[in-house]
């Protein structure tokens, strides 16, 4: 098992299908269009692919409500081109990993439709169903993190159904057997085809408190840095009850059992927990559950050099066991370089954060569209597709800000997404931003990023050495990574002014500038950044 581990400190490109490529002229992009941008993909030296999710469903939550796990919606193709896509990732080097959404169907599924219809019929028991209270209210104060009740009456049955998101994504009842192994049946299926990887969503959702026993309320004071606008009362809860139960720790095992069956094959558990940190050392313990985790905790607002370090470190110190993998970017936050930049827009700046996240231990992944430093879309009211953008606007604009097309050419139709009006605007200010402009750029972002990554690959001491921290003043970020016979010291500077400060570290140290990045110089125990610069120092042994 341990050689085919080829996940640990591995690169992982995510791609949200609806706006890589249209190749069939209806504005929404599709698995060939991924096809014919696999050699692009491969290009950014990257090891494998994570695809959004494509399986048939209703599209309310654009995928992440599914009525078939075991087609593909039409609107992306069909099972041959899956499996062709399969085919030419594995000649151009690439992992194929896919996304699970296991704790919810659309309401749309027919085991939802079945469900509903009475109590006692065969699916009767596949979702989560209760009674209301005698005034006819919610069973509990449990909250949607769309807005509102996490429960929606039906009439059918005279009872309210449990849905955590859209009130068109009902969450299935695990503390039934039966639901546990249909949902391990269709994640086999795709085994069976060939993924080399599962993306599992808001694993940590799948199972609730069978009491269901009310949430706390949560202070004002503690409402903020979840990643949820202070309008939205999701925030005002300790969500104690509606996730993040103790019987999923079977489940997941379970699921690891099944997996360990199909050697060289990973899990990714995406958790949003009150304690994340603490909940994916759990999930990732040992070798009988999770292979990787990752949490929002660098997809949020918070951004310093100490606020990184203090999240790294509680990640090594709550998982000396697991794996973690890191992300700033995807396709359900502002992306990174302008939730955490200024005003002014900086090449440099998107080049040091895909350096910075890159080189933290762990996997890493990055979203398509960060490679050319794409800043946030702004994309008009009348526009928005996103149900979470559209309920708590203008406040929240939701997320199809980072979910507009890739702008494949400057000068083409719609960047060259489609020849269609796309479902979403092609941004005009993405389009200076576009591939063609930055592949014969030796600076842009996109090739610095190449070479980076061409460098990395190099570097055993970054794709899966230990890591441990030094002391240095805001904005530097600066740590040792050490595997085997390799030490290095990784300088940051998150800032665009120049930095300078000192370590005893540099003494008898040699200075690596094969990475591309604007890099620092050292003179005894000194060291000097530019901004946003980077500097990587080989430490004797």
């Amino acid at each position: 098992m341990k050689k085919d581990q080829w996940w640990r400190g591995a690169a992982i490109y995510q791609i949200y299908p609806r706006s890589f490529l249209d190749t069939n002229a209806d504005g929404i992009g599709d698995l060939p269009g991924i096809i014919e941008r696999l050699d692009y993909v491969a290009s950014l030296g990257v090891d494998a692919i994570w695809i959004s999710p494509f399986f048939r469903s209703p599209m309310k939550d654009f995928g992440y409500d599914i009525s078939d796990y075991r087609d593909i919606d039409p609107m992306f193709g069909n099972l041959d081109d899956f499996e062709r896509l399969v085919e030419k990732a594995g000649a151009s080097g690439l992992k194929i990993m896919i996304d699970q959404v296991l704790s919810h169907t659309s309401d749309q599924h027919p085991w939802f439709l079945q469900s509903r219809e009475s109590r006692n019929n065969a699916k009767a028991d596949w979702y989560v169903w209760a009674d209301a209270k005698p005034d006819g209210s919610p069973p509990n104060n449990w909250l949607s993190i769309f807005g509102g009740s996490a429960w929606q009456w039906e009439p059918r049955r005279g009872q309210y159904y449990l849905h955590n998101f859209l009130t068109s994504q009902p969450d299935l009842n695990f503390h039934n057997r039966q639901v546990q192994q249909a949902a391990l049946d269709n994640v086999e299926f795709w085994l069976e085809k060939g993924v080399h990887g599962l993306r599992l969503d808001a694993i940590n959702f799948c199972f609730h408190d069978k009491l269901l026993r009310d949430n706390p309320a949560k202070p004002v004071s503690e409402r903020k840095g979840r990643g949820f606008s202070e309008d939205n009362p999701y925030a005002f809860q300790y969500h104690y009850y509606n996730n993040t139960q103790p019987e999923n720790l079977p489940f997941i095992e379970s699921l690891r059992a099944l997996m360990d069956r199909y050697p060289g094959t990973t899990s990714l558990g995406e958790v949003s927990s009150e304690d994340s940190i603490a909940t994916l050392a759990e999930y990732t313990n040992g070798e009988q559950r999770l292979h990787m985790g990752y949490s929002f905790e660098l997809l949020s607002k918070e951004f310093s050099a100490n606020y990184i370090k203090q999240t790294v470190e509680a990640s090594e110190k709550g998982m000396p066991d697991g794996w973690p993998c890191w992300a700033i970017s995807n396709h359900d936050v502002t992306r990174a370089v302008s939730r955490w930049g200024d005003d002014s827009y900086s090449p440099d700046f998107a080049k040091m954060l895909l350096a910075m996240v890159a080189s933290l231990r762990g996997s890493v992944c990055f979203y398509q569209g960060e490679e050319l430093g794409l800043p946030e879309a702004e994309v008009d009211f009348e526009h928005l597709q996103d149900p979470y953008g559209i309920a708590f606007w203008p406040n929240f604009k939701g997320r199809d800000g980072c979910r507009t097309p890739f702008p494949w050419q400057s000068d083409a139709v719609n960047g060259g997404f489609s020849t269609h009006k796309p479902w979403l605007p092609m941004p005009s200010q993405h389009l200076s931003y576009a591939l063609d402009k930055q592949e014969h750029q030796a600076d842009s972002v996109l090739n610095s990023f190449r070479r980076f990554m061409a460098w990395r690959k190099t570097q055993s001491a970054l794709v899966k050495g230990s890591i441990q921290f030094i002391d240095a003043p805001e904005p530097v970020l600066a740590f040792v990574r050490e595997s085997g016979d390799q030490r290095l010291l990784v300088c940051i500077n998150l800032e665009k002014d120049k930095v300078a400060f000192e370590t005893a570290l540099t003494k008898g140290a040699t200075a690596l500038s094969e990475h591309g990045l604007a890099s620092g110089t050292h003179s005894g125990n000194t060291i000097q950044l530019p901004g946003y610069g980077y500097q990587v120092l080989s430490l004797n042994p």
